[in-house]
């Protein structure tokens, strides 16, 4: 008998609902409170706004219908790990879970951890007091760039939620679902609250739709203006593909998959629009491009200032959330890689009572504790965007090989507008990568020397795999 034959396995103990949550939970969280003024600074009209979560929410359903027959039909622990081992071979595998494990998931935490301290300190003020600034300049591609760090208090409180949430999730996927529902629940009754309020309530006054295009003081040209924030806006988008993470915990994956991902990510999207225009009816577009914490703003300019402590509370409660279920999801990666021998073998223990990977969620939580402490909130999500998007697209063209390679494998669920819809998807994901590198060289430099520096392990890990498998 094999060593993966004698350990405990993981349970299918995310039902319907559960799974729902975990896309919906992951999906709103810090990104729709935070990213509607980074857009618009980015941006610098309504309209290209509006276009960026239009398309931003049509290239996310796309994906997640590409992802629902990959996921019905794969219903593995680790996602793209288990879809792109299969239809392009082991070491490519590796590849996304070793970016997976060693940059994407812990940026993606960390920034969750780092948005969430944000609206803390919208709370309590001093927590954002720069303890210490770190300025430098430097060269790319005949341009000179400029390098601006603070450390806060909120840096060491970030990691003290990752671990505080990773610890909870600890102690059973069954747990960690039911938090998800009940997070869930207050995160999508809050927007849903501010939406109502603000254009019930509020006399509007705020930004106009017209001129649609106009550019106010855009430093870029249209399109590059429109990549920057329908980048911002995959980030608010992102966490669709979590459940695929999961797949061997997914009560029924062959229904609730598809079920969880589309109607997941069409709710959301339509919660996005309405929440960005009642940000523009409330808040002239100079101060929503302004804001730290644009839902605050909206609810104090109508409700005043106890209204906004509220909703930031609940913000906080979102957050949580968000981070719950990409700690919950994002170690299931670490985990398959090392039940295959393909990473830190101790990596594949399962806890015998809690039966969860507790060791590979440890190791998700240390890795994230040290870039909450090196990056801000948007370096750590244009990182991660960066690095998943990557591998978003390729494991789409994975759907590809595996109807080519394997015609007569059991698809209980076929990607709709098959193949134009997928191949939509791949398109807007080499765009996006193309000009996040280009508009934040240094930290995707540092992500593709990470990402690549992990085939050094890959050999040695193959070599070693026999032995443990």
């Amino acid at each position: 008998m094999n060593a993966n034959a004698q350990r405990p396995g993981l349970v299918r103990d995310l039902g319907k609902w559960a799974s729902i949550a975990i896309v919906v939970g992951t999906m709103i969280g810090t990104g729709i409170y935070l990213k509607p003024s980074e857009m618009a600074a980015d941006a610098g009209s309504v309209g290209i706004v509006y276009a960026a979560w239009i398309v931003g929410g049509m290239l996310s359903l796309f994906g997640a219908l590409a992802y629902a027959e990959l996921g019905a039909a794969i219903p593995e622990a680790g996602g793209e790990y288990a879809y792109l081992s299969r239809s392009f071979g082991p070491s490519v595998g590796f590849l996304f879970g070793w970016t997976h494990s060693i940059v994407a998931r812990p940026a993606s935490a960390a920034s969750i951890a780092a948005g969430l301290l944000r609206f803390c300190a919208f709370l309590v003020p001093a927590l954002a007091a720069p303890m210490h600034t770190f300025d430098f300049n430097y060269g790319f591609l005949g341009a000179t760039r400029h390098f601006h760090f603070e450390f806060s208090w909120m840096q060491p409180l970030a990691v003290v939620a990752l671990f505080a949430i990773t610890g909870l999730n600890y102690l059973g996927v069954k747990f960690g679902g039911r938090i998800q529902v009940g997070l869930t629940i207050i995160k999508v009754a809050s927007v849903i609250a501010i939406i109502f309020a603000g254009f019930a309530l509020s006399k509007g006054g705020g930004t106009p739709m017209r001129p649609l295009f106009s550019s106010s003081g855009a430093s870029v040209g249209m399109m590059g203006a429109f990549l920057a924030a329908m980048a911002a806006a995959l980030w608010a988008y992102d966490g669709w593909e979590d459940l695929n993470l999961v797949g061997s915990e997914v009560a029924n994956p062959e229904k609730n998959m598809q079920r969880a991902l589309v109607w997941g990510v069409l709710t959301v999207a339509i919660i996005y629009i309405f929440f960005n225009a009642v940000c523009f009816y409330v808040l002239p577009f100079a101060n929503v491009a302004q804001s730290q914490h644009v839902a605050s703003d909206v609810l104090a300019r109508f409700a005043g200032s106890r209204a906004a402590q509220l909703v930031t509370l609940a913000m906080v409660i979102s957050a949580l959330g968000s981070l719950n279920s990409s700690i919950l999801s994002g170690a299931r990666v670490d985990y398959a890689m090392a039940r295959d021998g393909l990473f830190f073998r101790s990596l594949a223990s399962i806890h015998p009572k809690f039966r969860t990977p507790g060791a590979a969620l440890l190791f998700q939580a240390i890795l994230a504790s040290l870039m909450a402490l090196s990056g801000t909130f948007e370096d750590l999500t244009s990182l991660f965007i960066f690095a998943g998007w990557i591998f978003y697209g390729l494991a789409t063209v994975g759907l590809f090989r595996l109807r080519y390679t394997e015609p007569d494998m059991p698809r209980p669920y076929r990607c709709w507008g098959y193949p134009w819809v997928p191949g939509l998807f791949v398109l807007g994901a080499a765009a996006l990568t193309i000009n996040l590198w280009i508009d934040r060289p240094l930290r995707c430099t540092m992500g593709l020397v990470l990402m690549f520096f992990g085939l050094f392990f890959y050999r040695h890990w193959k070599k070693t795999a026999a032995g443990i498998i």
